[in-house]
């Protein structure tokens, strides 16, 4: 397994290929976008996905939902979330919206030829079957899957903008999609109260990725963003919409929060997991999604090494439920 570089190689390479003015639309595993994430702030200091929770006190149900979820069940790490970085005078489209327009901030949006669509392009580039031969038109038009959740993500950095859709498909009339969202990353503003995002917890997802310019910066200065199978018919701050039934408290909420246990033993893992890991004792990782039980997103980057097996070696007894301290007051 080839490390990721170091710090000090990083920041190299960098300096040797100055950040460009941003004139065209960049994918996210580039050298250019490496530059240009390395110098974007996300959201305020203050917001939930920038709170460090180390000293949060443990919720007085934690095991018992840690026990609900399954104590024994592998954490995972799907490479699904990729996303393109766009000029501030990206051409917008329309895109139609068909099933959550009610709880869709309005078009058109940038969305670039060239977008990509979750899972692209590690997830189909390291595949043993079909999936490997696809090209990024046949995954935008829907191939494997047209059922599957087919996030897409455009970052609009110089604006300061999100732009995030549910089953974004590209056809010869145009771009389509369930669901779309817009961000404000200068902003502590949520969703409206009861609305849904490209995520069930009506979170954004660009914020809670693991990527490659983080690991080979050497940190992780963010939550992240995982799923369970099995969540509760509630919401808690900051998430505001729920998808679910059940109604067992011991079950957990849309943007209920993680994090790995502090005594956790980080030390025996290859540098790249011990910054997953550091980064869930400190910030830890906020329910966003019904999905793979104990399993968070990390850029499908072909320059990020397979660390699947290594992450199955933690397990869910090893996280904890947190709740905000009782003098915590959500930014405004």
């Amino acid at each position: 397994m080839k490390p990721l570089p170091t710090l000090c190689h990083m920041l190299v390479a960098l300096s040797h290929a100055a950040e460009p003015p941003l004139r065209q639309p960049i994918p996210f595993d580039t050298l250019e976008a490496d530059a240009i994430l390395t110098t974007l702030s996300v959201f305020p200091p203050d917001n939930p996905w920038n709170t460090q929770v180390d000293s949060w006190p443990v919720a007085p149900n934690s095991e018992a939902m840690i026990a609900a979820i399954g104590p024994e069940k592998p954490f995972r790490c799907n490479t699904d979330m990729g996303f393109v970085l766009v000029p501030p005078d990206q051409p917008k489209v329309a895109v139609t919206l068909s099933a959550y327009s009610e709880e869709s901030d309005p078009g058109p949006y940038p969305v670039p030829e060239k977008a990509v669509i979750e899972g692209w392009p590690a997830a189909f580039t390291r595949s043993e079957g079909p999936e490997k031969q696809l090209t990024l038109e046949d995954v935008q038009r829907g191939k494997p899957n047209l059922d599957a959740d087919r996030h897409g993500i455009i970052v609009d950095p110089v604006n300061r903008k999100l732009y995030e859709f549910y089953r974004l498909t590209r056809s010869d009339a145009g771009w389509m999609a369930e669901q779309a969202s817009i961000f404000d990353l200068t902003s502590n503003r949520l969703r409206p109260d009861g609305w849904t995002s490209s995520d069930a917890a009506g979170l954004p997802i660009f914020p809670a990725v693991i990527r490659y310019d983080e690991l080979a910066r050497g940190e992780i200065r963010h939550a992240l963003r995982v799923t369970f199978s099995r969540t509760r018919r509630a919401y808690v701050y900051p998430a505001t919409h729920f998808a679910s039934r059940l109604t067992d408290e011991n079950l957990p909420r849309m943007g209920e929060r993680f994090r790995l246990r502090q005594d956790f033993d980080t030390s025996k893992f290859s540098r790249e997991v011990q910054i997953i890991l550091v980064a869930l004792q400190h910030y830890g990782m906020l329910v966003a999604d019904n999905g793979i039980d104990w399993a968070v997103s990390m850029t499908p980057d072909e320059r990020i090494p397979v660390l699947h097996e290594e992450l199955r070696k933690v397990r869910g007894s090893d996280f904890e439920v947190v709740i905000p301290p009782s003098d915590y007051v959500p930014p405004q």
